[in-house]
């Protein structure tokens, strides 16, 4: 049921400046800066050969993630995304295992337009984790 790593996402002040880096010192192919009003979030996306890094900024100062970048000034890993074949049947296994589904328990759509779900960190060993439909 679990497929590939899709990214790991780092929260920043600045997501297109962090990005950059990537770009200029790797070599990695460096996405539009895209707001993500439904999350509260700007996403920039540096795509690598076996996966992404998702810069993620808190957008206005409601964001799920704006006390965690103050927290984290220079940045910080946030969550790892997984992708999944079914996201709803991936959701109803993970609960029956005893897993928390953040929010409301129904996937948004997420920075690749497809359905996500994010699972509450203490249940897999203190990761926020996304599952994102493949």
């Amino acid at each position: 049921m679990l497929g590939r790593l899709n990214h790991v996402a780092i929260a920043v002040a600045d997501a297109e400046k962090a990005a950059k880096i990537y770009g200029s010192a790797f070599g990695a192919e460096i996405s539009a800066t895209v707001p993500l009003p439904e999350h509260g979030v700007i996403t920039v996306f540096a795509t690598l050969p076996n996966t992404k890094i998702e810069f993620i900024q808190p957008l206005g100062a409601d964001s799920p993630i704006a006390k965690f970048v103050e927290r984290n000034p220079d940045g910080g890993i946030h969550h790892i995304c997984y992708e999944v074949p079914d996201i709803i049947a991936a959701r109803d296994n993970l609960i029956k295992e005893g897993a928390r589904v953040l929010g409301d328990g129904q996937p948004k759509i997420g920075a690749h337009g497809k359905p996500v779900l994010f699972l509450h960190p203490k249940d897999f060993s203190g990761a926020l984790v996304e599952i994102e439909q493949s």
